[in-house]
């Protein structure tokens, strides 16, 4: 697998391995938010689009096979080895109940760095990078209390697309997670 490097701006690189992603939308000035506003990763899991933090991402790349751990909850698929780092993989389709996971060319993991700790995240594809400004983020309707969304910060509008904005860091360090130390949460 040959490794490609693209910079989204000063404060964020991200390096892109096995992936055809890369390239902003048409219109949207690379590296420099539109209007101001925050930029969000947007992914894909089932039919419903994400966002997450770009500052949180350290790299995408193709699914590779993982080593299985012994007893580890379904949604964690195993470890890979990352240039000498030991990273667990979380399949969030598992972990949304999303159905059926097939594993094929579009299938992604975006490799996280949530306070020190890396964390591979199994998506069924990329998107591309968006600024959100805050007048194009709605905040998350009331639901019934069956559903969790302590991990929603918000709703983004672009056009047509709606997508679900993910506090990563509050979903991963959560109790039923605990991939990463919540003591600053």
């Amino acid at each position: 697998m040959q490794e490609t490097s693209d910079s989204l701006n000063a404060d964020a690189r991200v390096k892109f391995a096995g992936s055809e992603f890369g390239q902003p939308k048409a219109g949207a000035a690379r590296g420099e938010p539109q209007g101001g506003g925050e930029q969000y990763l947007t992914f894909t899991l089932g039919d419903e689009e994400y966002g997450i933090d770009i500052l949180t991402v350290q790299e995408i790349r193709g699914y590779d096979a993982v080593t299985k751990i012994a007893n580890a909850p379904e949604f964690i698929k195993g470890v890979i080895n990352l240039r000498g780092a030991i990273v667990p993989i979380v399949d969030m389709r598992i972990k949304f109940n999303l159905g059926k996971v097939v594993y094929d060319q579009f299938t992604v993991v975006i490799v996280l760095n949530l306070k020190g700790r890396i964390i591979g995240m199994v998506v069924d594809g990329v998107s591309d990078v968006i600024a959100l400004g805050p007048e194009q983020i709605r905040p998350v309707p009331e639901l019934s209390a069956a559903l969790d969304i302590r991990y929603i910060t918000g709703l983004g509008t672009v056009d047509s697309r709606m997508i679900i904005l993910v506090d990563i860091e509050r979903l991963m360090s959560s109790q039923e997670m605990a991939l990463i130390d919540n003591a600053s949460t």
